[in-house]
């Protein structure tokens, strides 16, 4: 049983002045396998207090000494990457190989991505008019990071205010505070100054409101739903400071007549059931032009029928449950709307797998014959669940991919260069993956309209938490 009853404020671990609690659950199992203690306004203050402190003297650092601390962190979090996993297995679900390989993996492949660009960058530069440009830490930045990514929305948080020479206070998800406490003691043993790293757990009601409205926040990087996110921008305003914002999704897959079908259709299913569908840039939306659309579903029929779900704590490469009983009944409301609006179902549907009946497991499910107007093809589900929508025309596609009110990501499967790029151009998302192929570590992810503010990752990551001051050349 964990008992996490200290925050980590000012380089070392502190009792809480708050005095609720939380049980740690595991999903798999629904039993608690441990207590969190909450933080308050007053817990933020303390450590918005000691990342002000700190930034005097740490926003003065060189580049080569930040580069070295860098270092050292990734040589910690190679260290610790199978304790990081084992922690989001227990806490949110991530089966065993998928913890090791993807989640805790991304703590490192950002890292490394950010200690390239960090090298990269010219911190002072002269303008072709010849004044000066300087780039400059922007000060405190508050950080609320989700329960679904848990190290890789940190990771693309505190990473690049440590490269930067900016101070940072964490509120990670209260659901999955084992693997932030980890990050914390990765931080620490990397040898960090007091006070420029700081961890407070607690709820976003609470401590989440603190930080963003706090008058010592310069910044403010939130990583949730959409609905939270005009929360944070609207505490954020009456300090006129900087809001980033990685928000929802509902990413359409294009899928023409002339991509290698059976590969692309198979791809395009483990990709929106990966992570038990609970990643804010899944392909939720298959939309497969006509003449191909009876195979297309057939095909994801079997790939849906061939999707394994077990035990997350054992290896493979099967799905774990979902987060929570609060996630599990929206998923099952979510499919019970399908229904009601008159969609085939191709796969799945309500309830839960034979034999996992304990924990938040769901079936895998696809509908087919979905129009772009369902709530299924609209809402965010979070879950396992794609809909499939045929199309006649290019045009169509894209006009169908865009109507949406998210931006975040899209999927185009083809077997033509020139498509793939007049189609990419034309859609209205941060990031296009074309034919199984994403985007690596160091390029930008965030997106358009709804789906966010600002991008993370790399060179564009670290600009966030820049600002840029200019000054003439020194004439006596």
């Amino acid at each position: 049983m964990h008992t996490l009853d200290k925050f980590y404020i000012d380089g070392t671990w502190v009792s809480p002045e708050g005095t609720g609690t939380m049980p740690i659950k595991n999903p798999a199992s629904n039993t608690q396998i441990g207590t969190l203690s909450m933080g308050s306004a007053a817990d933020v203050d303390h450590a918005v207090a000691a990342a002000k402190f700190a930034f005097d003297s740490f926003s003065m650092t060189t580049k080569p000494e930040r580069l070295a601390l860098l270092r050292q962190l990734l040589d910690v979090t190679r260290r610790r990457q199978g304790d990081l996993a084992a922690a989001m297995t227990a806490e949110m679900g991530a089966p065993a190989t998928m913890s090791f390989d993807v989640q805790a993996e991304s703590g490192i492949g950002h890292l490394v991505a950010f200690i390239d660009a960090l090298e990269a960058l010219d911190e002072e530069e002269t303008l072709p008019n010849g004044d000066i440009l300087s780039r400059e830490p922007i000060g405190v930045v508050g950080m609320i990071t989700p329960w679904n990514w848990p190290i890789n929305q940190i990771a693309l948080k505190v990473i690049p205010a440590l490269a930067t020479g900016a101070t940072c206070v964490l509120k990670p998800s209260e659901h999955t505070p084992l693997s932030a406490n980890i990050y914390a003691e990765i931080v620490d043993e990397a040898g960090y100054p007091a006070g420029v790293f700081n961890l407070v757990h607690g709820d976003g009601p609470t401590v989440g409101a603190a930080i963003t409205a706090h008058p010592d926040v310069a910044m403010v990087s939130f990583t949730g739903s959409t609905r939270a996110g005009v929360e944070v921008s609207r505490a954020a305003a009456p300090g006129i400071k900087r809001v980033t914002l990685e928000l929802g999704g509902k990413s359409a897959n294009l899928v023409f007549a002339d991509c290698d079908l059976e590969k692309r259709i198979a791809e395009g299913v483990a990709e929106c059931f990966d992570n038990t569908g609970q990643s804010c840039n899944a392909p939720t939306r298959m939309l497969v032009e006509r003449p191909v659309y009876e195979k297309a579903l057939r095909l994801a029929a079997m790939a849906a029928e061939a999707q394994k779900v077990g035990d997350p704590a054992k290896p493979g490469d099967h799905i774990g449950p979902l987060f929570d009983e609060i996630q599990y009944d929206r998923v099952q409301t979510m499919i019970r709307k399908g229904l009601d609006e008159g969609a085939t179902l191709l796969a799945g549907g309500l309830g839960k797998p034979e034999g996992l009946e304990q924990g938040w497991f769901v079936r895998p499910t696809i509908f087919a014959d979905v129009s772009n107007d369902m709530a299924i093809a609209r809402e965010e589900i979070f879950g396992p669940v794609l809909v499939m929508i045929p199309f006649d025309t290019e045009d169509e596609a894209i006009a169908i991919a865009n109507d949406t009110e998210y931006g975040l990501a899209a999927y185009v499967q083809t077997g033509s260069a020139e498509r793939a790029a007049r189609v990419s151009r034309r859609l209205r998302a941060g990031v296009v993956a074309i034919n199984g192929r994403g985007s690596d570590y160091g390029s930008p992810f965030g997106g358009y309209k709804k789906s966010g503010i600002g991008r993370e990752g790399g060179i564009f990551g670290l600009e966030d938490y820049l600002e840029l001051k200019v000054r003439p050349p020194f004439q006596a």
